[in-house]
């Protein structure tokens, strides 16, 4: 940590934060709030030009957002994420996406292991070719719900932990393709709820107002690989020009 802080000693102008988790996310300060501001233009929808953050007394660069849990403005701001108790902005992104790879990774993984102890369990027994009475005193092949409803009754704990692992695998993947979603199109959450609120009639009557949002959707996008460049490299100030 303390090698990472001297390294960046020379670079003052950088727009980086370093927090509890070692994430940098692009909090903006005085000092760096010049160079955010050159980074994207306005959209004039949902980020307009000259707007002061009253909590933090600064012009709010596009994209950005202040973050009432941190206090602070964040430079394409993504939300904030109790997970990690920070928030997601422009250099941390790539590292929110990897983080949420490897928890369904390892939520696919643990419920791999557990289905295969279970098979286990019920090759080691012959369980399968195994037979039961029924009511009427006939004789009757066992069948899977049968045998899942003795693996429940015999391991409830491992089987409910598996049913808890195959929920949480498939909630974390849909949450991981959401944000490989945005980062392919180059939106961010806060972006993407906005700019659901402006499409949405109730929100917004105003004609105008959907017209805009309808003609300036996506207006960040940069094409599918510079998309994703951006996420694994964020631009500053000194690239805007090869937008």
């Amino acid at each position: 940590m303390s090698f990472l802080i001297w390294s960046l000693k020379g670079y003052k102008q950088l727009p980086i934060k370093f927090s509890t988790g070692c994430f940098i996310n692009g909090t903006i300060t005085k000092l760096n709030n010049e160079v955010f501001l050159g980074v994207y233009p306005y959209d004039q929808v949902m980020f307009y030009q000259g707007v002061l953050c009253p909590t933090c007394v600064l012009v709010k660069p596009a994209r950005s957002k202040h973050c009432r849990v941190c206090n602070v403005c964040v430079h394409r701001f993504d939300h904030h994420c109790v997970w990690v108790n920070n928030c997601i902005g422009a250099f941390n992104t790539k590292y929110f996406l990897l983080y949420l790879m490897t928890l369904s990774a390892m939520a696919a993984d643990i419920a791999v292991l557990t289905i295969g102890l279970l098979l286990h369990l019920v090759l080691q027994s012959n369980l399968m070719s195994a037979a039961y009475v029924d009511e009427e005193g006939h004789q009757q092949p066992v069948g899977l719900f049968f045998v899942i409803q003795y693996l429940f009754l015999t391991f409830p704990r491992i089987v409910f932990m598996l049913g808890f692992l195959m929920f949480l695998f498939l909630l974390l993947l849909g949450y991981s393709f959401f944000h490989l979603y945005l980062a392919v199109t180059n939106q961010t959450a806060n972006e993407w709820y906005k700019r659901k609120s402006h499409g949405c009639q109730h929100c917004n009557p105003s004609p105008l107002q959907q017209q805009s949002h309808t003609s300036l959707h996506n207006f960040y996008s940069r094409g599918t690989f510079r998309n994703l460049k951006e996420i694994l490299k964020p631009i500053t100030k000194n690239e805007k020009k090869g937008r």
